[in-house]
């Protein structure tokens, strides 16, 4: 995997060997940051389930402030610290062992909330719908809770799987498809309650 565009252009991401990880396809990356465009210079990321850190370290060369990097797998993990490393980002990154859904690893830095929050979990917990709903409800409290108003929440899913109904009332939902893969732009409807659930009034 390379870097796609900015002050990292052409440089190759470390990946660890096997299927453990899955990439994401640079045609979809390149499709993320362009709609993302309006929001990545100077903004605080969050990167959920962030395997070797492609879509964060991408938001960090294309001119976004901070990334805070969520992975549990070590092998994944140690590639995304050696791709900091390599890439000079130390100063800002900020790599955590620990559960991605968990909502203290969630918390807003100092300087504020975060504007973009990457979401791709395991195509494991999507299996059932179940699984589904549960990841559905920790979206939307991360919708309502951390990310500003004005922010958006990009997630990562086989194609088919979700529709806009699943995310409930005071989202706001757009879908991009590419081949096997749905990327769905998520924020606060205008309309959204002050007061919804993990909010702030």
């Amino acid at each position: 995997m390379r870097i796609i565009a900015g002050t990292h252009r052409g440089r190759i991401l470390a990946a660890p060997k096997g299927l453990a990880t899955r990439p994401m396809l640079g045609r979809v990356r390149e499709a993320i940051f362009n709609r993302l465009a309006p929001w990545t210079d100077g903004a605080r990321v969050l990167d959920l389930f962030s395997g070797t850190g492609s879509l964060g370290i991408e938001a960090l060369s294309r001119g976004a402030a901070f990334v805070r990097f969520l992975e549990r797998g070590k092998e994944a993990r140690e590639a995304l610290a050696r791709n900091i490393d390599s890439f000079g980002l130390q100063e800002r990154a900020e790599v955590k062992n620990g559960d991605a859904l968990a909502a203290a690893n969630h918390a807003p830095l100092a300087s504020g909330p975060w504007d973009i929050v990457f979401f791709d979990p395991p195509y494991p917990l999507l299996d059932t719908k179940q699984g589904r709903d549960e990841l559905a409800e920790h979206v939307c409290s991360i919708i309502h809770g951390p990310l500003a108003e004005d922010g958006v929440f990009v997630y990562h899913t086989p194609a088919g799987i979700m529709a806009e109904r699943d995310f409930g009332p005071g989202i706001e939902a757009a879908l991009g498809t590419w081949g096997t893969t749905d990327i769905w732009f998520l924020g606060q409807s205008e309309d959204a309650a002050p007061d919804a659930p993990g909010g702030s009034a």
